[in-house]
């Protein structure tokens, strides 16, 4: 994985991520996830892939540095973007830190996040494809519309590397 030790995007390298949401993670991927995270007004982001393993980190903004090696595989079912992917619909905590929902797990809350989305990428043909999330460094409810908005650009995340 590239990890600049700030901020920055990063993305695991080509060895570690044949898929149909990044088969060749680049700039490119990073800027998508960049763009979607200031879109919602977030500070951080992750996208995953599924894989047979569950789901492999693609790319990262924001996500501390002794976060990422917990992220880099999600199982199904397990954690935000693990129970996004199971359920196939989004998945939102207004507090991270506070949650006892069971929803939360350590290495979310390890992000410094508060308001958190994640959402399932679904294909064309209905299957699941990957997830992508979104958090605020403070507590925060995500409406339904953005809750609906980030399904729709996993839909475009597909459609996009489908298309190349």
């Amino acid at each position: 994985m590239t990890d600049t030790g700030t901020d920055e995007p990063t993305t695991m390298n080509d060895e570690e991520t044949p898929s149909s949401i990044a088969p060749k993670p680049d700039e490119g991927t990073r800027d998508a996830l960049q763009n979607v995270v200031a879109e919602f007004g977030c500070t951080s982001g992750t996208l995953h892939r599924k894989d047979e393993d569950g789901l492999q980190l693609v790319a990262s903004v924001g996500i501390p540095d002794s976060v990422l090696s917990r992220i880099e595989t999600i199982p199904v079912g397990k954690g935000m973007a693990g129970l996004a992917a199971e359920r196939m619909e989004p998945v939102d905590v207004c507090n991270l830190q506070t949650d006892d929902s069971g929803v939360a797990e350590d290495g979310a809350r390890a992000t410094g996040m508060e308001g958190s989305l994640a959402a399932p990428i679904i294909g064309e043909d209905g299957t699941l494809e990957g997830t992508i999330g979104v958090g605020k460094p403070e507590q925060y409810e995500f409406t339904a519309e953005e809750r609906q908005g980030l399904m729709s650009i996993g839909k475009q995340i597909v459609s996009h590397d489908n298309a190349e």
